[in-house]
């Protein structure tokens, strides 16, 4: 991966204060390995918990100094307003329902932001955040780490360089078997049960989890946006209160057609996140659980096989490589990326230099909307039995 200005724009590391992400998270431990894993941020204050005595004692250990391991946000954001070494950014990763209120405090105070998705539970809330993000001129960036896969990035460059021509169909799906226990009751009380309290998670648990994954895939890769759409939102496991599954047909920008479905509870599948580009040229497919081939069918010629650094290869996605080609890279990898590119802008932007224009890829507040929007016509197509709806 080439060097990254950010150490020669500011001498120094970008100083980051992580909120959330205690003993036995799952997300909050990789955002901090991709935080840290090109030396671009020292994470250095915390709010580890909304628990205060949990939060300071999970604080320091994580490492932080007693003193800026804090009970909670305003202390956070107070304490450090004084600090001649004040951070630069904060990163979220705690439940969905606070993301909009710590994203809000963090801009207010002067801070860049790096948020885990959804970015939040209401089309209004992230409507607020895209305007304070332009308001402040804070940098928002949004971790759908997916985007940050070299191939994913590929892809995106060939289809912007014409090479499956102009744009027919998607197929997106993201299938995930970890609901499909039966035996097991939606308990918002078990570790990591406030996924299962729509209050807290949002309106449909399976389009926050894993659907805006889904559907910022498709319009990374695509360029193009959702205009309607015919959904079916629901559970298939008998008794449960909330959504594991949700299927769409689209109608994209510019006369393509889509196919859009997600699940958690199709019994025995990891993490299977895929999708198909078609073009009247030819077409792309990529499948997250084996990240090191992006598939490439061009009309009337033999199929190809594109790898990380590979003959072929973009420059938006060699940048983003880390090792030689042939060595695997994955998921930590490819969140990293996320964050190296958000280091890049926030560390220009306090600068007042220009970025690579490659280091602006990475999700924002905007493409967090448009998650929420999607979601909501979902919802709203859902409920009138499928009818098409604009997004």
């Amino acid at each position: 991966m080439p060097v990254n200005p950010v150490i020669g724009t500011l001498g120094r590391p970008l100083r980051l204060a992580v909120i959330g992400g205690a003993a036995g998270a799952f997300i909050g431990p990789l955002h901090r390995i991709a935080a840290r894993m090109d030396g671009l941020f020292e994470i250095v204050a915390g709010v580890l918990s909304s628990n205060p005595e949990k939060s300071v004692a999970a604080g320091g250990a994580i490492g932080l100094s007693p003193e800026r391991a804090y009970p909670d946000m305003a202390s956070l954001l107070a304490a450090e307003k004084r600090r001649d070494d004040a951070i630069d950014a904060v990163a979220i990763m705690t439940p969905n329902d606070s993301h909009h209120a710590y994203a809000m405090a963090a801009m207010d105070a002067g801070y860049h932001v790096i948020c885990d998705k959804p970015i939040t539970n209401t089309v209004a809330d992230a409507e607020a955040l895209v305007a304070k993000s332009k308001s402040t001129r804070r940098v928002f960036c949004l971790t759908h780490n997916y985007s940050g896969y070299p191939l994913v990035r590929q892809a995106r460059a060939m289809v912007a360089a014409g090479e499956i021509g102009d744009l027919r169909l998607v197929q997106v799906e993201y299938v995930q078997g970890g609901k499909a226990n039966e035996s097991k009751p939606d308990d918002p009380q078990a570790h990591r049960g406030w996924k299962f309290n729509p209050e807290i998670s949002g309106p449909s648990l399976v389009l926050g989890d894993i659907g805006t994954h889904a559907h910022h895939l498709l319009r990374f890769i695509t360029g193009v946006e959702v205009e309607q759409l015919a959904a079916e939102v629901g559970a298939i496991v008998p008794g449960r209160r909330v959504h594991d599954f949700a299927g769409a047909l689209l109608r994209l920008e510019g006369g393509a057609r889509g196919v859009f479905w997600v699940t958690q509870a199709a019994a025995g599948v990891e993490n299977s996140l895929r999708i198909r580009v078609s073009g009247n040229r030819g077409s792309l497919e990529w499948w997250q659980e084996i990240p090191q081939r992006l598939h490439f069918y061009p009309l009337g010629s033999p199929a190809q096989i594109r790898t990380p650094n590979g003959p072929g290869s973009y420059p938006q996605s060699t940048r983003v490589c880390r090792v030689a080609a042939g060595h695997p890279e994955g998921f930590p990898e490819a969140f990293a990326n996320i964050y190296a590119d958000a280091a890049e802008a926030i560390a220009c932007r306090i600068a007042g230099k220009e970025p690579d224009p490659a280091a602006l890829w990475f999700p924002t507040a905007a493409d967090g909307l448009m998650g929420m929007r999607f979601t909501f016509a979902c919802l709203e197509s859902a409920e009138a039995g499928g009818a098409w709806t604009r997004v």
